[in-house]
């Protein structure tokens, strides 16, 4: 699949994805009905919903260089087995490929941000080397908020699975062993050009990434927004969400923050161009793709 990059001030990113699908729109995001998407058909077609009313989404990794340090913000579903409906996920390492083709080898990476603890944003954190549950990228820090882990850490297994936090046990838990873990707060500094923020809903502790280099900013959003359509309606929550009241107040939070100021907002699972703006129109606020 081919990746997309972008330059924001001093500072890139470029987007390495693991998989893309289309998904019934009304299932995983049930205010995105038939009726709510053809609303915003003009805009959103064909590029994030198809013909058939399906979204489009994307698990990619979302890599950053910048103040000398290469940072990978999310790292997908990765290779650990997965029960029923989500077995087909199971990456079969081809990832750690596309990551390396696009200059991000394991070992060159130096810091891993986790923006919440889902099965698909921290699955290669971890992989088996002779059996064992190891560092995949074995030179970085790896970042998570302190928030986020107390909740799952203290959840029953039917509540992680219910929430889909499905491998905690194997790409969370064993990173402590090694002594690779910060725990900070949802506001914690990475360098001087990135930085969390907390746009908790979708989880207890999820956050974000800002980047501000060079008078240029841009926000990572992780999954307080999985589909560009929730940007326009703010209160389609998914099903997935933590709290779907607090996620609502997030999107809407994020909106007014990007609206009409150039903040360049890339999508954790929007497809290609996957990155744009939100901007004003006489219709309210819509997300504008790159491109």
């Amino acid at each position: 699949m081919s990746e997309l990059r972008w330059q924001v001030g001093d500072a890139a990113v470029t987007r390495v994805v693991e998989r893309e699908a289309a998904i019934p729109g009304g299932g995983f995001i049930p205010g995105a009905t038939p009726e709510v998407l053809e609303r915003h058909r003009e805009w959103l077609a064909p590029w994030s919903v198809d013909e058939e009313g399906r979204l489009g989404l994307s698990i990619h990794a979302l890599c950053v260089e910048v103040d000398g340090r290469k940072i990978i913000v999310d790292t997908c579903v990765g290779p650990h087995e997965l029960p029923g409906m989500f077995s087909f996920m199971q990456d079969d390492g081809a990832f750690l490929t596309a990551l390396a083709d696009a200059g991000f080898a394991r070992e060159t990476i130096d810091t891993v941000i986790c923006t919440h603890l889902h099965f698909d944003h921290v699955g290669w954190n971890t992989m088996r080397v002779d059996g064992a549950l190891v560092p995949t990228f074995p030179n970085a820090r790896y970042v998570i908020a302190r928030p986020e882990f107390e909740h799952w850490s203290a959840a029953t297994a039917e509540t992680r699975a219910h929430a889909t936090a499905l491998t905690i046990d194997e790409a969370v838990m064993p990173l402590f062993d090694f002594g690779v873990v910060d725990l900070v707060a949802t506001d914690h500094r990475v360098s001087d050009s990135v930085a969390l923020f907390p746009t908790h809903g979708h989880t207890p502790g999820h956050v974000s990434v800002r980047i501000e280099s060079a008078g240029a900013a841009a926000i990572i959003t992780g999954d307080c927004v999985h589909h560009p359509v929730q940007l326009a309606e703010p209160a389609c929550a998914t099903d997935v969400d933590h709290d779907p009241v607090v996620s609502t107040q997030t999107r809407r939070d994020l909106i007014a923050a990007a609206l009409d100021r150039g903040v360049l907002v890339i999508g954790t699972h929007f497809p290609p161009p996957t990155a744009g703006h939100i901007v004003t129109t006489p219709d309210g606020p819509r997300f504008r793709p790159l491109g």
